[in-house]
């Protein structure tokens, strides 16, 4: 089964995908896009292009080894999330072509169902408050959020007690069982980390991502030696070559994102080296539909999954939402707070490409704020 076609599509809200087609009619899909950075993958996944046409479709591996390796200067973000959705269309490929779920391909099942967070927003207690009672509402008992935007490197005591007040009041609303995720978005230094996460130990939170940026990597050690509260890192590491700095480095939970850490395949791998570590699994994926649905395989196949991320009620843009590119939305439906184990072969969704086609004419150009403090000078977002 030979490769003979990809194709890039950047549609609305901010995404990019991957259509792959072979001689024998089978249709894979992918998801390789960077927040920001569509153009670039595209033409990443464009250069990759050129090996693949004519290929065997069904040597996954062979074809992530040479994508990774076979050019001199390897990894990054853009070249490991071109590889990624690549590399997603050749396992929904291959899925469909034996007929049966990629998590089958992967050792088979070791859970039913997939538990799942939501996002919940507000700038005071009582809109997040507010916020989480809708939640639970929907059906979720666990949710996400950020306790604090703009964050100065050291800041005042008005703002950290600001930012203890705005868990405290989701803890107050959601009771002791709703899981509170904190995601700091890299925005603390070492010092705000040991300052501010003791505080909020007394709220349990399930995890605080990212609480410094990827570059001070070094430093978590430290930081997980200060507080109680487990810590999460992953979403701008793009290998298990990036993952072993940080394992037993005091990290509790690893967040690769199955667009970005080089598809299932490379995620896969990063999820068994977490197990020897006693880490967790909760793949990063504020994404469309085609990285939740290959997330979602990984999921199924790793003893030591924690809880999925998606992009539904995320807030960051306007336009199609997580279900309006699928055939059946009806796969994705986490109603209860859970997805049910896909049954279809490959990624487990249809893909409506009329819709695809039709959003791609007018193509986002979707970029992150750039912030800034008092004086001019950079913050990080």
């Amino acid at each position: 089964m030979k490769i003979t076609k990809i194709e890039t599509f950047q549609v609305p809200p901010r995404w990019l995908f991957l259509r792959m087609e072979t001689d024998e009619g089978v249709v894979g899909w992918g998801e390789p896009v960077v927040e920001g950075r569509a153009d670039s993958v595209a033409a990443a996944v464009n250069e990759m292009s050129g090996y693949l046409i004519g290929q065997d479709a069904t040597r996954i591996e062979d074809h992530w080894q040479v994508l990774t390796k076979g050019g001199f200067y390897r990894g990054g973000p853009v070249f490991s999330s071109a590889v990624a959705g690549i590399d997603q269309a050749l396992w929904d490929i291959k899925g469909k072509s034996l007929g049966v779920p990629i998590y089958e391909l992967l050792g088979g099942p070791v859970r039913d169902k997939v538990r799942m967070y939501t996002w919940i927003h507000g700038d005071s207690p009582e809109q997040l408050a507010e916020s989480t009672r809708m939640a639970m509402a929907a059906g979720f008992d666990a949710v996400k959020f950020c306790p604090a935007t703009k964050v100065l490197p050291l800041d005042t005591a008005a703002s950290i007690r600001s930012m203890v007040k705005n868990l405290a009041a989701v803890r107050e609303a959601g009771g002791d069982e709703l899981d509170i995720a904190l995601d700091l978005h890299g925005r603390f230094t070492p010092a705000m980390s040991r300052r501010v996460l003791p505080l909020m130990e007394e709220y349990l939170p399930l995890f605080a991502e990212e609480v410094v940026v990827p570059e001070l990597s070094a430093d978590l050690g430290p930081i997980a030696q200060a507080t109680s509260i487990p810590l999460a890192i992953g979403e701008r590491l793009y290998s298990r070559w990036d993952f072993r700095a940080v394992l037993g480095n005091g990290v509790s939970v690893v967040q690769p994102d199955l667009s970005h850490a080089g598809g299932i395949s490379e995620v896969r791998r990063i999820a068994a080296m977490a197990e020897a570590y006693g880490a967790l699994l909760a793949p990063h994926c504020p994404l469309g539909p085609i990285a939740l649905a290959a997330s979602l395989q990984v999921d199924i196949a790793s003893p030591n999954f924690l809880i999925q991320e998606q992009s539904h009620g995320a807030g960051y843009a306007q336009g199609p939402n997580l279900f309006d590119y699928l055939l059946d939305p009806g796969v994705l439906d986490m109603s209860s707070g859970w997805i049910d184990r896909p049954q279809a072969p490959g990624l487990g969704i249809e893909i409506d490409e009329e819709k695809v086609r039709f959003e791609s004419k007018t193509p986002h150009h979707w970029r992150n704020a750039v912030w800034r403090q008092s004086d001019n000078s950079f913050l990080e977002w």
